[in-house]
């Protein structure tokens, strides 16, 4: 508020008298009159007016605007001389804004430089001042690099800044990087965080610039963050008014995640900065804990002593850690210092008697959270079946009860983990190894670190591929420390994988990706079962298959990437088709876009041979991945004859059961070069609203099931409709609706036949594909056009009881709707995508093209039925709402149970004559292919809409008390049609019918 008068008046003069005052009125220019109520008054600035003379001061803790300091040259002085009393703001609240940099510069730093420097800074509105605060070199000794800082008590944005440090990069012959803080705003909690909750950490600007970076300094390491299990960022902040947002989200948080958070706007060369410390309650994310003796044998004794030693990293939290017996609690526990970790130890008694050994160690922080670990000790009693103590490879195994394990927590220096092995009877089985390199162990960690969103980047997924691969190439000989290695190895690329589907790689990775693989398997897993070989090389070929189909392969300039090693060959083809040889094996897929094809060999005999018939596979496996496909895969593979056998099968590796299946492929032909096979999936029916083909042959089943029972039912009710027809349609209302139904039945009938016909495509022409196309896009489009005639019709009935439609406008406007309009929308869409040179079918699914939202000519389909649909739930709404109206309010509960009863009826009778249950097809391409409830609803979808044409003859004919009436009375050669009687849900539902 600006307040002038024409005699001197003192500033503090001004504030006693705002605050007496709390409120008053003030006019606006449009004399609009406004009541002002005053919270706090503060004076900001001070102007004395004398003749032409001006001179203003800003208060103590406030500064110039950029306004008065980029209009009127008052940037850092006291007083302002200039005109500016009219200036708004006139003086804005100091703020600590610094401003560090750096200037990369060839030859030597001098004090011309920093003159330069500080010149070009005092352009900043309330500059405080410049400081070179250090001189070094490069890393590649080539340039000289100064430090600097400035201090600044005003905010600037970035425009003023980018023009400051493109005149000194010009000026200088420098490169010049700044960082700014105070300007973005940060907001986190302040208080420590209890472990496992989910705390958000938001900075908010007021430009509008790219979404900020995050990272993670703790222990003088920077970590950069990005979305992963535990991070989740969002960039758009709906709660904050700020042009810039971001925010980060970080679940279930543990002692990993404290540290100093910082997130950066930037824009040319200038990060605006902010940070935070963020303090977390911690608890030992793992208790590792060892026991003396490895089992307790009780066989002859009564009490068994034990010594347990838990161990954690030490930390500044101050836990209470205690131990209990049997669930009671015994006594608390004292660590002691071992390097970096706490060892917590126990020495505890054992009684025999107890049916097991039930100790456990607790540990509490200080928000009273706390965690316990089992301690789990075999026990072997009197009479108990068990392996005797042996010392086998330098170990001693002790004596250890039948279905129980002893592990050893000792390893070999420079690894890390156990040795653990089961008695089963009295034998015992092999060892089993997971004592795993401390290296490999270390990039174990880095790549779960990856996986939860911490330091997920680029460089880090580089460091962790060389470092696997650098890993393998030390795998020379067989033994079962090498298979140790290599299930953590798989372990790697099991969570990368899980990984890259929220932090892109790109194709740098590959390499080191190809060169593990086939290093690890040009040698036996030995040491371990055969089950956990096959258990090691499933989890290997979906890892694998997962990073192929998501690292990010160029392919810009249309060219195939080709890299062979040894045991694994990787080829991206974007040509169409594509038919390419992967290790001697000729392959062919019918795709429109590009498709990475990746052959391994010698993981084959480490997979579970689990085939219905005994037989030996082929010595390689071929991998074909589509990033996305709007159609279902068709390929055709020749494996070269590796043997004389006259058995030939032709199988897939199915993810979801790790075993081979011969579902969808089928010998092809077979001939003295080897052997061809043909794999493909049918078309299921609820294709029709999906991004892409399903590919599910239980689906195709419910669909060809389903539309033989809905067209055998259709038949059935056209041919009803026929004998019962003269006896139906007394009335005009009844015509209506029976001519509406007809029509539907009719076009629903030829929709199913075309898509039934069209079911394997692989099998027709291009023709008869197109024609069948054509069908049932104009089938379907005029079900829907009748359904919206029908609905509308009964909604203007309800509406306009005494105005009742005339039967030839009915005819008239139901012509135009169910005839013409889906003509026009085929027509106009075929003319449109052929005119526009792309395709409006595809020749594999026989059925219009889905490419993404609001792009293909599927959206010919999508948008007339989604408004149809809309419209018939609209109309439905209507009947119940009428139907409750109808209902008196002090009505019986007997008259409430037949009104619940006939809003039932018309869900039931409505639902599938308005074609209801499409919505679900919307819902299920909303979801997308990848969604785990897509399945679902691709089921329910398939079954409700299938069998449309059995529902439509219960509830059209059967459920139909007339036709039902008039029918009964044909059969027992009776017909009259004299009756009238309708139900109470036919007369509420069609108003003037009686």
């Amino acid at each position: 508020m600006m307040v002038e008068s024409n005699v001197t008046l003192e500033g503090e003069t001004l504030l006693e008298v705002l605050n007496s005052t709390s409120k008053f009125q003030v006019t606006s220019e449009s004399l609009e009159n406004h009541e002002v109520i005053i919270e706090t008054s503060e004076l900001v600035a001070e102007c004395l007016l004398t003749a032409d003379d001006t001179n203003c001061s800003c208060s103590s803790g406030f500064v110039w605007s950029n306004a008065v300091c980029d209009q009127y040259q008052c940037c850092r002085e006291e007083h302002c001389t200039g005109n500016v009393s009219y200036t708004t703001p006139l003086c804005i609240p100091k703020v600590d804004v610094r401003i560090s940099g750096s200037v990369h510069i060839e030859g030597t730093w001098t004090s011309s430089h920093t003159i330069t420097l500080e010149n070009e800074f005092e352009a900043l509105n309330a500059m405080r001042y410049v400081n070179v605060t250090s001189y070094r070199s490069s890393l590649d000794l080539i340039n000289n690099i100064a430090d600097f800082e400035v201090a600044v008590n005003a905010e600037m944005n970035s425009s003023k800044l980018q023009e400051i440090l493109t005149a000194l990069q010009s000026n200088l012959s420098a490169q010049i990087f700044v960082d700014t803080k105070g300007l973005v705003t940060i907001e986190g909690p302040e208080d420590k965080v209890c472990y496992k909750s989910t705390p958000e950490i938001t900075c908010t600007f007021d430009e509008d610039l790219e979404p900020a970076a995050w990272t993670l300094t703790k222990e003088n390491m920077h970590n950069e963050l990005n979305n992963g299990i535990v991070v989740q960022l969002s960039h758009s902040c709906t709660n904050t008014p700020t042009e810039s947002c971001s925010r980060i989200t970080l679940k279930e948080v543990t002692s990993l995640w404290a540290g100093t958070y910082e997130c950066a706007f930037s824009t040319g060369s200038i990060r605006h900065t902010a940070s935070i410390e963020l303090q977390v309650s911690q608890l030992p994310d793992e208790i590792p804990v060892v026991h003396n003796p490895l089992t307790i044998d009780c066989s002859s004794a009564d009490l068994a002593p034990v010594s347990i030693e838990a161990t954690v990293p030490n930390t500044t939290e101050d836990y209470t850690v205690w131990w209990s017996n049997v669930g009671v609690k015994q006594s608390d526990v004292t660590p002691t210092t071992e390097g970096t970790n706490l060892v917590y130890s126990v020495a505890a008694e054992i009684n025999c008697k107890d049916p097991k050994v039930n100790i456990s160690i607790t540990f509490k922080n200080t928000k009273e959270q706390e965690k316990t670990v089992f301690v789990n000790i075999p026990v072997v009693k009197a009479g108990d079946i068990a392996c005797p103590e042996e010392l086998f490879e330098g170990q001693v195994w002790p004596k250890t009860p039948d279905g129980e394990t002893a592990v050893n927590q000792s390893c070999p220096p420079g690894r890390v983990g156990n040795k653990s092995r089961t008695c089963k009877g009295n034998q015992w089985k092999p060892v089993f190894p997971a004592c795993i390199d401390e290296a490999l162990n270390k990039l174990s960690d880095t790549a779960d670190n990856f996986l939860k969103g911490l330091g997920a980047s680029q460089e880090v997924a580089l460091h962790i591929f060389e470092g696997v691969k650098n890993s393998s190439l030390s795998f020379t000989s067989e033994s079962s420390d090498n298979t140790a290695d290599i299930s953590s190895i798989i372990n790697v690329f099991t969570k990368m994988e899980k990984a890259s589907e929220q932090t892109e790689l790109n194709e740098d990775t590959l390499p080191d990706v190809i060169g593990t693989t086939s290093n690890i398997v040009n040698i036996s897993w030995t040491g371990v079962e055969n089950e956990h070989v096959h258990h090691m090389a499933g989890n290997l070929l979906v890892s694998l298959e997962g990073l192929v189909k998501n690292i990010k392969v160029n392919t810009s300039k249309g060219e195939n990437k080709d890299i062979i090693s040894e045991n694994l060959h990787f080829k991206v083809c974007t040509v169409h088709p594509c038919n390419t040889t992967v290790f001697g094996t000729e392959v062919k897929v019918n795709t429109t876009t590009s498709i990475t094809y990746m052959g391994v060999k010698n993981l084959m005999p480490k997979l579970n041979n689990n085939f219905k018939i005994k037989s030996t596979p082929h010595s390689a496996l071929l991998s074909a991945t589509v990033k996305f496909s709007d159609t279902p895969l068709q390929s055709k593979i020749l494996f070269r004859k590796e043997s004389n056998s006259k058995n030939h099968f032709c199988v897939y590796w199915d993810v979801s059961e790790m075993r081979w299946s011969d579902d969808g492929c089928v010998v092809s032909s077979i001939h003295d070069n080897g052997t061809i096979c043909s794999c493909s999936h049918l078309t299921a029916f609820s294709v029709l609203m999906a991004e892409g083909a399903i590919g599910d042959p239980v689906l195709d089943i419910i669909s060809n099931v389903g539309l033989g029972v809905s067209i055998c039912s259709l038949l059935i009710f056209l041919i009803i409709e026929y004998l019962v027809w003269q006896a139906v349609v007394k009335t005009n209302l009844s015509h209506y609706r029976h001519t509406a139904i007809v029509n539907i039945a009719v076009f629903l009938l030829l929709g199913n036949i075309s898509f039934l016909a069209a079911s394997e495509p692989e099998t027709i022409s291009d023709t008869v594909c197109f024609v069948l196309t054509i069908c049932r896009h104009l089938s379907y489009l005029a079900m829907f056009c009748w359904m919206l005639c029908m609905s509308t019709m009964l909604v203007h009935q309800l509406i306009f009881v005494f105005s009742p439609l005339r039967k030839r406008v009915f005819m008239y406007l139901s012509s135009i709707l169910g005839y013409v309009c889906p003509i026009l929308i085929v027509g106009s869409s075929y003319i449109y995508y052929k005119y526009t040179k792309t395709d409006y079918y595809s020749k594999d699914t026989c059925w219009l093209v889905f490419d993404s939202i609001l792009v293909g000519s599927m959206h010919a389909f999508l948008l007339p039925v989604g408004t149809i649909t809309l419209a018939n739930l609209f109309s439905m709404v209507v009947v119940i709402v009428t139907l409750l109206k109808t209902s008196v309010p002090d009505s019986s509960k007997a008259d409430d149970k037949e009104t619940a009863k006939g809003i039932l009826k018309v869900v039931l009778f409505l639902t599938p004559v308005f074609g209801i249950t499409w919505i679900i097809g919307f819902v299920q391409l909303i979801l997308g292919n990848d969604h785990p409830y897509f399945k679902l609803t691709a089921y329910i979808f398939t079954i409700l809409n299938s069998f449309q044409g059995l529902f439509l003859l219960i509830t059209g004919a059967i459920a139909e008390s007339k036709v039902r009436e008039e029918l009964i009375k044909l059969i027992r050669g009776q017909s009259r049609g004299t009756d009238n009687s309708t139900k109470k849900l036919t007369s509420t539902m069609y108003t003037g019918d009686k």
